[in-house]
């Protein structure tokens, strides 16, 4: 069965937050070689992105195909968009149709917006709970890498995407093959300076 995952870009997007699902989500292509995997922007111009990184989208929303699954990362840049009609509304859209509808880090406050978060389970990078929580209807967990609330799936900051996306991997797959590609990527972190965090 052939899958179609879009991964939402827009100026000041966290380089992380779309990154490294990707890598996950393109080494799943040896063991399914049909997935696509497209990123996406409201123009389809040049994004840059928080720390600098220019990308050029696959796809505007305009010519965007239709799409399995949906991940929208974070950044200073969701603080913007949030008031930006046309991305909410095609968020709304295509999250409808999808199987799953996943964000990274304050991506989920675009996805609350859109209303596909409200009511939910969610969580958000560990600086922006409180905001998130203020703006009511979700509950806003801390202290988690990644929260399922039905086809909604949301992580934490910037390297939490990663694992959302081998849980993912799992779910669509199994998890012996979102444990090869997590071997593949050799994501096995041992921060250096863990016990001081």
């Amino acid at each position: 069965m052939s899958r179609t995952i879009g991964i939402l870009l827009f100026d000041d997007v966290e380089e992380l937050d779309f990154a490294g699902p990707w890598e996950v989500f393109t080494s799943t292509r040896e063991a399914d070689a049909a997935l696509r995997v497209v990123t996406i922007s409201q123009s389809g111009e040049i994004v840059r992105c928080a720390k600098g990184l220019r990308v050029v989208p696959d796809h505007s929303f305009e010519d965007a195909p239709s799409l399995d699954i949906v991940l929208v990362p974070g950044g200073q840049g969701t603080r913007r968009e949030v008031d930006n009609p046309i991305l909410i509304e095609w968020l709304r859209k295509v999250a409808d149709g999808c199987d799953w509808v996943t964000s990274v880090c304050t991506g989920s406050l675009l996805l609350h917006e859109a209303g596909i978060a409200r009511g939910k389970r969610i969580t958000t990078h560990h600086a922006f709970i409180e905001t998130l929580r203020a703006r009511g209807d979700a509950e806003v967990l801390a202290r988690v890498r990644y929260v399922r609330d039905g086809n909604l799936v949301t992580s934490a900051g910037v390297s939490a995407g990663i694992d959302m996306a081998l849980w993912l991997v799992g779910q669509l797959y199994s998890p012996k093959i979102a444990r090869a590609v997590q071997r593949g990527i050799e994501y096995d972190p041992a921060p250096p300076y863990g016990a001081e965090v």
